[in-house]
């Protein structure tokens, strides 16, 4: 690969000088490229008024329920999960109130002092638990006999 001269100076063959050449063509290359046609930042505009709209009784942006507590609720809750948890759990007073302590014991959770009263009273009244169960028995049914 390499030869010395009398004078100590390494000396490259001419196949390395071409391999070096090709080399340092393409890595030129394909900066002008990415420069030229790689991706583009997009500005996106951030809405502040948008972030706390109310539509039909719902926050647009977390799709909570519009009730007392319900800043208090985003300010706690949705900064460590998305609204998304608050609203397919639905919980009596004891269980959010059981699931709070778990989130402070395991999950980081700081203390919500009096906020945790004001937020169990939020999700209590807004996410409460829905009774599922069998389908209601049926009545005024016409019933008939099945022949042998």
């Amino acid at each position: 690969m390499q030869e010395k001269e009398e004078n100590d100076r390494i000396v490259f063959k001419p196949i390395y000088k071409v391999i070096i050449l090709i080399f340092t063509g393409f890595m030129v290359f394909g900066a002008i490229t990415i420069l030229l046609f790689g991706p583009k930042q997009m500005v996106v505009e951030i809405n502040d008024e948008d972030s706390e709209l109310i539509e039909n009784g719902i926050h647009v942006r977390t799709g909570l329920i519009e009730a007392e507590g319900l800043q208090t609720v985003i300010t706690n809750c949705t900064t460590c999960h998305s609204s998304k948890l608050i609203i397919q759990n639905r919980m009596g007073e004891e269980q959010w109130n059981a699931t709070i302590r778990w989130m402070q014991k395991s999950q980081g959770l700081w203390p919500l002092g009096e906020n945790q009263k004001v937020i169990v009273d939020y999700l209590t009244k807004n996410y409460p638990p829905v009774e599922k169960g069998r389908r209601p028995a049926l009545t005024d049914i016409k019933w008939y006999n099945l022949e042998k």
